[in-house]
């Protein structure tokens, strides 16, 4: 039971952080010059995610709520007394806790408004778009083999750049046999391919380009000519299709409304003090902004 309560206590602190005002409802308990009401009792509780909320149902949970509350009144005046709400860093996080409530209040009122998604909306976007949901059962694809990394990421690069596969295909391959087809390798059926190649080439769509894949022939470029497969139904993936057009909405209105904002308040940005900052390190990225080449034993996910 003493476990359960400072689990409980420690929520309580986490997540409830309005302060009984007195103002509603019967007396309930006082804390020196602070009185808690029913009303501050049952806005503290709704304040609660629900697994914390369990905490306090059934027989006695009620007086234990109370007393919980008592107890963060207690500290609550405790750390006034010793003067640790004028603390800079205290202060600070005030100020950025008051930001960020702020901010979400706003994209509340000028974003998640914006983005209402109807059943006809996600229709229209299914049947325009079936080829995204094909479950690839027979691929056509194109190679690129070439032996070195130097090279799948020229590759790489110039078929992002969007010159035409078989022509690179032409120019860059080991694979001379397909090569003079433009890289076509031929049409292939789940289990006709490595593990490797086969676990690339069936998640990608129509005209897709896979990352450089590692084998022991050397580094594979492969795209997806053509396909074949059973579309998934409607009813499956209608929520999938919702989530996406949610985000693409929310993040137009969004840029949307902050290139308004810029007209509004003026932005100048220290081009020069920005690129001298030195920031905690990020995991590194590859040379030249390309794709790691992948390996059997780090498949792409």
């Amino acid at each position: 039971m003493k476990k359960v309560l400072i689990v409980a206590f420690a929520l309580l602190i986490a997540v409830s952080c309005s302060k009984g005002s007195g103002s509603k409802g019967s007396y309930v308990a006082k804390v020196g010059g602070t009185t808690i009401t029913t009303e501050d009792v049952k806005a503290e509780m709704a304040s609660l995610p629900p697994m914390a909320q369990q905490f306090f149902m059934g027989p006695g949970g009620a007086e234990r709520f109370v007393e919980e509350l008592t107890k963060k009144e207690l500290l609550y005046l405790e750390a006034k007394k010793r003067g640790l709400d004028k603390d800079k860093e205290f202060q600070r996080k005030v100020e950025e806790f008051k930001k960020i409530t702020l901010i979400n209040q706003l994209l509340e009122k000028e974003i998640e408004a914006s983005a209402n998604i109807t059943e006809k909306d996600i229709k229209e976007f299914y049947d325009s778009h079936k080829e995204d949901f094909i479950l690839s059962s027979q691929v056509t694809i194109g190679q690129i083999l070439v032996k070195t990394e130097d090279d799948a990421k020229k590759v790489y690069d110039r078929i992002q750049k969007g010159e035409d596969f078989g022509k690179v295909a032409a120019e860059m391959s080991a694979d001379k046999a397909s090569a003079k087809d433009g890289g076509k390798l031929g049409t292939f059926k789940k289990g006709d391919l490595s593990p490797e190649l086969e676990d690339a080439v069936f998640r990608l769509k129509r005209g897709e380009v896979s990352m450089p894949i590692r084998l022991k022939d050397g580094i594979h470029i492969l795209k997806v000519l053509d396909l074949k497969g059973s579309t998934v139904e409607f009813e499956k993936v209608k929520g999938l299709i919702s989530q996406r057009l949610v985000a693409e909405r929310q993040k137009n209105s969004f840029d949307t409304f902050i290139e308004n904002l810029k007209k509004t308040y003026k932005v100048d940005i220290n081009k020069e003090a920005a690129q001298k900052l030195s920031l905690a390190p990020t995991a590194p990225a590859a040379p030249g902004g390309h794709p790691p080449v992948q390996t059997p034993e780090a498949p792409k996910k």
